[in-house]
């Protein structure tokens, strides 16, 4: 029996999963809350953990045309900005981890994997108000008075998760003592920065990473500052570009030239949430935000949600409909997915950008340090969740085979 599936979130992590198990011949629909399938923000890293699984979904071409691949990152002096350090990228990278390292606009890697879907296969306005697990399936209801069946239920719904709270009860964001200030700024207004290049300023309150976007013609600027509290987990709240003038006060003339170009200033304020002991039930599942929302200093949110649908649609792809066939499913993936994700999670909040005194190590040491510090997340780059699965696959097919060969050399004796 086929079967079918409901993700409720239409960002990059539920739309992953949906065209993954659309292409494995899974009946997938997607239930988006707002009232148009669209992703705001700014940029966001595609390390070659993520790449990988996108280009065989088929995003290659569109990938290459949109996203850059950004060549090295400069570590420079917040103050003056003398080149401190430099990590190769670009071609080097793609040997070594056999996939691009990219940098890319939320919104074009958003309408990337719509593309993906058939537009019957999503459905917009639809807030999730509560689901029901029964012998036969999920029942889910949404705000407008619709329902909807599947038989299983996968919530990508962020960081407020309405599936999370059902899930794992309710818990506390926890805040890090940082926001961060971001936007888009046209490659032509700061010309102090090669638009196929990544730049890292650590000055002794602030850092400011900025790195290309949109093929190039635009760059997004990320500043991480020490602040009070927020209200509320929010990846969009408005602010003033005075502040982002103020933090940034006598920092280097590229820096400068970025102040002096921003548009809009959004701030975001750092918030992450202890990784859960457990994210399904017998046909309800979590992925991404939902699942373990973490702080950027691996550049790893995105990825970490795309390597889940991934791996949930492998998972899934092999299941029949039933309760049993699905919960057996949803443990693979979740005995797959939680503990490596629970690493990347913790490892984001320990993970900072080299302030002062590691800057003037690296200066010392030529660089080195931003060598070792790289090499610290190759883990994360090298993974390969859907080959991982698939060898699993296969090495269990032979031990089956082994094992049956050897029940008929036994009967034949």
């Amino acid at each position: 029996m086929s079967l079918t599936a409901a993700v409720v979130g239409g960002g990059p992590g539920g739309l992953t999963a949906a065209a993954a198990l659309h292409a494995r011949g899974v009946d997938v629909h997607v239930y988006e809350r707002g009232e148009a399938l669209r992703e705001q923000g700014v940029g966001m890293h595609l390390g070659p953990n993520g790449t990988r699984l996108l280009r065989r979904l088929g995003l290659g071409p569109r990938l290459a045309e949109a996203a850059v691949r950004p060549d090295a990152l400069e570590v420079r002096a917040f103050h003056n900005g003398a080149q401190v350090a430099v990590q190769e990228m670009g071609e080097a990278w793609e040997r070594q981890f056999r996939a691009p390292y990219l940098t890319v606009h939320r919104g074009d890697l958003h309408r990337m994997l719509a593309g993906l879907l058939p537009a019957a296969r999503v459905h917009t306005g639809k807030d999730l108000t509560g689901f029901r697990e029964g012998p036969d399936g999920v029942l889910l209801d949404f705000a407008d008075g619709t329902t909807a069946e599947a038989d299983v239920l996968i919530g990508a719904d962020g960081v407020h998760s309405a599936v999370r709270r059902a899930v794992a009860g309710e818990d506390a964001p926890v805040y890090s003592g940082n926001s961060a200030l971001r936007g888009l700024v046209d490659a032509a207004d700061v010309p102090g920065l090669d638009p196929s290049r990544m730049y890292m300023f650590a000055g002794p309150a602030a850092r400011a990473l900025c790195y290309p976007v949109s093929g190039g013609r635009q760059f997004t600027y990320v500043v991480v500052v020490p602040a009070a509290e927020g209200d509320a987990e929010s990846w969009t709240s408005a602010t003033d570009r005075a502040d982002l003038d103020s933090v940034l006060a006598g920092w280097a003339p590229q820096v400068r030239e970025v102040v002096a170009a921003a548009g809009e200033v959004r701030r975001w304020a750092l918030y992450d949430r202890a990784p859960l002991e457990r994210w399904s039930t017998r046909r309800t599942t979590l992925l991404g935000d939902a699942a373990h929302p973490m702080l950027p200093h691996h550049g790893q949110g995105a990825n970490q949600a795309i390597e889940d649908g991934v791996a949930l649609a492998v998972c899934l792809g092999e299941a029949d409909a039933g309760a049993d066939g699905t919960a057996a499913a949803l443990r693979r993936y979740e005995s797959v997915r939680r503990p490596h994700t629970t690493r990347v999670q913790l490892g984001s909040r320990t993970a900072q950008p080299p302030g002062k005194e590691e800057k003037d190590s690296m200066a010392n040491n030529n660089g080195n340090n931003i060598n070792n510090a790289a090499a610290n997340v190759n883990w994360i780059l090298d993974n390969d969740v859907e080959a991982n699965l698939n060898n699993n696959n296969a090495n269990n097919n032979r031990n089956n085979v082994d094992s049956n060969n050897n029940n008929l050399n036994d009967n034949a004796a």
